[in-house]
């Protein structure tokens, strides 16, 4: 694959989509559609060559397969032991864990209240002509199902992989997201499409799911994005109240560096023409939670993907959130060993010069879920600055998946994440103690949608989802270790 930040990728037959492996975090980069991934590196080869090491060697002591033991929690534990060993330490996991389960189990603690803000799916109905193909910037569906196709000749080692559109289905989705996870609530998002009713999955579609999902399991599991293109000037704001009045739309959900079919450019959110109108049209409708893309440069204008435009527009409108997907990450590739994280920096700098906006959460999504394998030390500098800047009680946590299969793996590695004392005593930067974490992992979230943390976690265990997961874990939990989005291989 080659891309610059905001062009559109040109895909080749190096990367699939589908991975499957036995351990159970990926040693190599997975991109969630929206960034070119690299090549593994001698870093990540380590860690898993440890990884399968040592799970061989214990494995047989507890009479399991090398494939078996990896799906417990020995596996996990050993994962994050290969990752101290060769990144330094960065996860507080005890080498006891790795072959008690009991002891993995007691230092983990009981689950707590997490809400993922960004989950996603491809609609069945998406682009069934394939006609996205052709549009710079576009996620193709013909790219994501001939993709795996292709590499699977190509590679006789991919031969067994069955992926098929089913596996980015909403059910699988519901599979990976929470039977095979300890995700409490979540939050459906889309890629763009050409128009908004056009998206990967439309409005209408996201927000029947989560219907279904609340009516079936008899509990607020699931929230849904409404979508914004304020290019498209009056259509938008006709369509915003379409989704207010019958979809019931709980957030909105903007791509600034998209351009809708027919249009060259994205737009700012601080643009009194363009936005203002918009986010005027999101405060009379009641619903005042804007979601933005911010960082991972997608559309073919890298710049309309800075979050700086969103200081002016915060205190423009301080009765509204402005929730920044991706917290501003530029790109993997972009950390310096300075600290330096572009753009994620460079907006927690502009955000300390404004001690009074309180109305902008940084989210997590494939931003930790990339760089805490790839690369921890700009991970702890990311995530420490973003609680310095914003605090505690503005960091929320999402994963983007299903693009990286469960997110339980993720949830594993912020939950013994760390950040070394050296850069805490060097950068000022706050320890993650449990009580941070725990905002982080789901009080933020419910603060901002109105969730009633103590009644969710009463309501929960009685729900048919929850009857459904203590059946399937009783049955033998059967985690894909599968990774949906693109890798190169």
């Amino acid at each position: 694959m080659t891309a610059q930040p905001g062009q559109g990728f040109a895909i080749t037959s190096d990367l699939r989509q589908g991975l499957r492996s036995e351990i159970p975090l990926p040693t190599r980069l997975v991109s969630n559609e929206e960034f070119a991934p690299l090549p593994q590196t001698p870093a990540q080869r380590a860690v898993e060559d440890r990884i399968l090491a040592e799970a061989g060697r214990l494995a047989p002591r507890l009479g399991l397969s090398r494939r078996d033991f990896l799906a417990t929690s020995g596996g996990m534990a050993v994962s994050l032991l290969a990752m101290n060993a060769v990144f330094g330490r960065f996860f507080d996991v005890l080498p006891v864990e790795a072959a008690e389960p009991a002891a993995f189990q007691e230092r983990t603690g009981a689950p707590g209240f997490i809400f993922d803000v960004q989950l996603h799916y491809v609609g069945a109905g998406y682009d069934p002509q394939d006609e996205e193909a052709a549009r710079k910037g576009a996620v193709s569906k013909g790219a994501l199902l001939g993709l795996r196709r292709s590499a699977r000749r190509l590679n006789q080692k991919l031969a067994s992989d069955r992926g098929t559109m089913a596996d980015l289905s909403w059910a699988n989705m519901v599979k990976e997201v929470f039977l095979d996870s300890e995700t409490s609530m979540g939050l459906i998002s889309t890629p763009p499409g050409p128009y908004p009713q056009e998206a990967v999955v439309p409005p209408r579609e996201m927000t029947h799911i989560r219907d279904e999902i609340n009516r079936i399991t008899q509990s607020r599991r699931m929230l849904a994005h409404g979508l914004i293109t304020p290019q498209l000037g009056q259509a938008d704001l006709d369509f915003m109240d379409q989704q207010a009045a019958s979809l019931k739309v709980d957030a909105w959900k903007g791509y600034t560096g998209a351009a809708p079919k027919g249009f060259d450019h994205g737009w700012f959110v601080d643009d009194e023409k363009i936005a203002y109108p918009m986010l005027e049209r999101a405060r009379k409708l009641g619903v005042k939670r804007v979601c933005l893309h911010k960082g991972l440069p997608l559309g073919p204008v890298a710049d309309y993907n800075h979050p700086r435009d969103v200081i002016k527009a915060a205190r423009d409108f301080p009765d509204i959130d402005f929730l920044l997907y991706h917290a501003g990450l530029l790109g993997v590739t972009a950390a310096k060993p300075s600290g330096e994280v572009p753009w994620t920096t460079e907006f927690c700098q502009m955000k300390k010069k404004e001690p009074g906006l309180r109305n902008i959460y940084m989210e997590l999504g494939s931003t930790f879920g990339q760089l805490v394998t790839t690369n921890p030390t700009a991970c702890a500098h990311l995530v420490g600055q973003i609680v310095d800047a914003f605090g505690a009680d503005h960091v929320l946590w999402g994963t983007d998946s299903i693009w990286y299969g469960t997110p339980q793996w993720q949830i594993e590695a912020f939950r013994r994440f760390e950040i070394p004392p050296a850069l805490v005593d060097s950068h000022k930067y706050a320890p993650l103690t449990r009580t941070v974490k725990e905002q982080i992992f789901g009080l933020n979230a419910a603060r901002v949608f109105g969730v009633d943390v103590q009644a969710t976690r009463n309501e929960l265990p009685k729900d048919y989802l929850s009857r459904m997961k203590m059946a399937y874990l009783d049955d033998g939990r059967d985690p894909s270790h599968r990774w949906y989005g693109w890798v190169r291989v």
